[in-house]
């Protein structure tokens, strides 16, 4: 990773739900700074994703609709390109000229669609033709889980302090002040044990915490687990008996200053669907109030206040920070990642 690239590379993002692209359409996105058309074809219904930037003069692709035979048309010249970025036409060419439109390409990136999302992998510089060596992360449920309500929210803030501000665990009686969550005056001790991931860490399964009004509503025969792995993927999977619900939280970098929260969630509880109206105002309240926070503490960073982060409850941000470090010089080293995560048990009071 340069220096004045800020995002982790070769690793995958979400770069949108998959019920949002419908065959024949075409979308523009900006990820991690650079310009993405996303496409789905009719013929076969395969997503795709290109560079949104036409190799001739500088063009969005995106600017014009999915051709019927799935190539996309730059609005400048009518050069038209495939899935597999390859240029198809040049119409401009005339017999004899020693050009092939076929030696000409757009960059391509590798999607992945699974549990109803569209994940993109964003290589390192350089290696934008060497194909992935690791896969998304899936849902911890049987088969292809189908979401059941999505809740999105555009953070004024970067990808750290996004990341660092959700995954937080004494903040929530201060932020989230609701009835159907903990107040200061309900705070309570508390120790989690965490063991380290192929690229992350995990609080692992124990009971939800006895002040946490939001989990009552499920019953008493629960756990939880909360899993965090780069680059910043956070899913908490809650048992329900022989039931599940898991929360999936993503975050993807826009630029260095806007960063798109995405907070899925899927169950297999019967009678849960019934709560969704409820569910779905809880987690955009909830998302709202981690938002404001961190966008108040991105507005203070003209002042280069000093970040402290102390024991026991910031160890997971401490971490964090070591885990894009190490994934960093992995990759400018060529070497094995090695998680720098060790296994330990925290403790703090929410």
């Amino acid at each position: 990773m340069q220096a004045s690239d800020q995002f982790l590379r070769d690793l995958w993002y979400l770069a949108g739900h998959a019920k949002t692209l419908k065959p024949g359409a075409i979308t523009r996105r900006v990820l991690l700074g650079e310009p993405v058309l996303l496409a789905r074809r009719k013929q076969d219904g395969q997503a795709f994703a290109l560079r949104d930037v036409c190799p001739h003069r500088g063009v969005p692709l995106a600017a014009r609709e999915l051709n019927a035979d799935g190539t996309v048309t730059c609005p400048y010249h009518g050069w038209r390109f495939g899935a597999d970025g390859a240029c198809a036409a040049i119409p401009s060419l005339v017999e004899g000229q020693d050009v092939d439109p076929k030696n000409i390409r757009v960059r391509t990136y590798s999607l992945r669609e699974q549990d109803g999302l569209i994940w993109i992998y964003m290589p390192a510089k350089g290696r934008e033709a060497v194909a992935p060596k690791i896969e998304p992360p899936k849902v911890p449920l049987p088969g292809d889980a189908v979401p059941k309500f999505i809740e999105r929210q555009m953070f004024k803030c970067d990808l750290d302090r996004t990341t660092v501000g959700l995954m937080d665990p004494a903040h929530g009686p201060y932020v989230h002040k609701a009835w159907f969550w903990r107040s200061p005056k309900s705070t309570i001790a508390k120790a989690k044990a965490y063991e380290p991931t192929t690229r992350g860490f995990t609080m692992m399964p124990h009971k939800p915490s006895a002040n946490s009004t939001a989990y009552k509503v499920l019953g008493t025969d629960l756990t939880t687990e909360i899993k965090f792995e780069l680059p910043s993927i956070r899913t908490e999977h809650i048992r329900a008996g022989k039931h599940s619900i898991v929360g999936l939280t993503t975050c993807t970098p826009i630029s260095e200053t806007e960063t798109e929260v995405t907070h899925t969630m899927y169950w297999t509880l019967p009678w849960l669907g019934l709560a969704k109206p409820a569910l779905r105002a809880f987690a955009s309240i909830f998302m709202r109030q981690d938002r404001e926070i961190v966008e108040l503490q991105q507005e203070w960073t003209r002042y280069d206040p000093r970040q402290m982060l102390i024991p026991d409850a910031d160890v997971p941000a401490i971490w964090y920070h070591k885990l894009k470090k190490a994934w960093a010089a992995a990759l400018d080293s060529g070497a094995e990642f090695a998680n720098p995560v060790e296994p330990q048990t925290l403790r703090w009071r929410s």
